[in-house]
């Protein structure tokens, strides 16, 4: 997808950066055989999606493209002949 800017928002950047930092405090704590600290690790990973989630929403993430309306005829079959009458 050449020229978007997926991902390059103040929201996924936060996000990314934040869940980077939990998994490293959980695999720390995981060669240091600590199961505390590693739940804490991923504790902090769930919480960059949700402050990621929550920025999106205040208006920092990219917005969605606006659908396009698609209009469906009638097939040739279906439609009645223009001078008949039932």
């Amino acid at each position: 997808m050449a020229g978007s800017s997926h991902g390059h928002t103040p929201a996924a950047w936060t996000g990314v950066i934040i869940a980077i930092i939990g998994f490293c405090v959980a695999g720390a704590f995981m060669v240091m055989a600590n199961p505390l600290g590693f739940w804490a690790g991923m504790v902090i990973t769930v919480l960059g999606g949700v402050v990621g989630a929550i920025m999106r929403s205040m208006g920092l993430g990219q917005s969605k493209p606006a659908q396009p309306v698609q209009v469906v005829a009638k097939p040739e079959a279906a439609r009645e002949p223009a001078g008949a009458e039932s």
